[in-house]
């Protein structure tokens, strides 16, 4: 993989621009955050629950705000990846409807099924049968810019849902979270950039350890845990290779087992890659160190990675921004175009 270190021929190999689109993700964070908090929305008296329909990498944005309100906010958020909206969705339920494209058929069906029930509904897309349905129904409508792939496109996705709660006096205290994030994404990027050396660049190294090896990743709490799912989602699509990810404390309690035989295969193949925040629980930090000693004669190697910033939502996002680089590192390493995604164009014309 001696091509990460020539940046030219890195970007030739990217057909649709997905390296810029991670060197302006700071930017794009800013954007949509500013676009946010000049719309109207629902009022938050007597709200009970939130619910994001959103699938793959508009699903994401999802993710990243029940990571957000996890541990210490006061509702339950749940996300829906699928066509059926929950049946305890009432008029006092908050619903936040994410499609990039604003044509992913399982987040329309399900947000016209929440419609139905009266939820408050806030849509978040760049155009197509989303935006309609809101501009039918004078529902918030949160326009994110054309041109990304929906997976570059986290911080158009993510912000909105984030600042909507802001807005609505649910999250108040929310805008240093921002702040903070746009700070540490802006300070990670300068050690990131194909230009930046693999000596001095995480990603790089991430890529390395990853590169012709199945990736295992490993997060703890809500942090982590979106992290490594964000993770895995990106190599899948980017280096268009398989990788698996969960989370502590649940792996401990059934996947830790299933390495109890095989491991002359699994050793040969599979790398376990350690997603790691500052607010793991401690009892978190602890599975990690057993973890790793338990399963170590199973796997080739671990390489650990840790974030910076001084909130949780500033960590999860340094978390995503190394492993997007990674991902698009290890996709170029091996001549991979990290832009198209032709099997789920193909997927989705058979459905149709």
């Amino acid at each position: 993989m001696t091509i990460l270190d020539k940046p030219g021929e890195l970007l030739e190999i990217d057909s649709l621009g997905m390296f810029d689109a991670a060197r302006g993700l700071p930017e794009q964070c800013e954007e949509a955050i500013e676009v946010a908090r000049g719309v109207s929305y629902p009022k938050s008296e007597g709200i009970t629950n939130i619910v994001v329909f959103g699938m793959g990498g508009s699903g994401m944005g999802g993710r990243i705000l029940a990571a957000h309100c996890a541990e210490h906010f006061p509702l339950p958020v749940e996300v829906v990846a699928g066509y059926t909206a929950p049946g305890y969705i009432t008029p006092d339920s908050l619903v936040f409807a994410i499609s990039y494209s604003g044509n992913t058929e399982e987040t329309l069906e399900a947000v016209h099924e929440a419609a139905n029930y009266g939820g408050r509904i806030v849509c978040v897309t760049s155009g197509g049968k989303l935006a309609e349905f809101a501009d039918a129904h004078g529902y918030p409508l949160i326009q994110t810019p054309n041109g990304l792939q929906p997976r570059a496109a986290i911080g158009a996705l993510a912000m909105p849902a984030l600042v909507a709660l802001e807005e609505m006096g649910l999250s108040p205290g929310i805008k240093q979270e921002l702040d903070a994030t746009i700070e540490q994404l802006r300070a990670r990027r300068e050690t990131l950039l194909p230009e930046v050396p693999i000596a001095d660049n995480p990603a790089k190294r991430l890529a390395l350890a990853m590169a012709r090896k199945i990736p295992l990743i490993y997060g703890g709490g809500p942090v982590g845990s979106a992290a490594a799912l964000r993770l895995k989602c990106q190599i899948n699509e980017n280096a268009k290779m398989p990788a698996f990810w969960n989370s502590y404390p649940e792996l401990d309690h059934n996947e830790i087992v299933g390495w109890g035989q095989n491991g002359d295969a699994t050793r040969q193949l599979v790398q376990l890659i350690e997603l790691r925040n500052d607010f793991e629980h401690p009892q978190i930090r602890k599975r990690f160190e057993i973890t790793r000693r338990a399963i170590g004669e199973c796997i080739s190697g671990v390489e650990e990675v840790c974030a910076r910033g001084d909130h949780p939502l500033a960590q999860l996002f340094d978390l995503i921004y190394i492993g997007d680089y990674a991902s698009l590192y290890l996709a170029a390493g091996e001549g991979v175009d990290p832009g198209p995604v032709e099997v789920i164009a193909r997927l989705k014309a058979e459905l149709a």
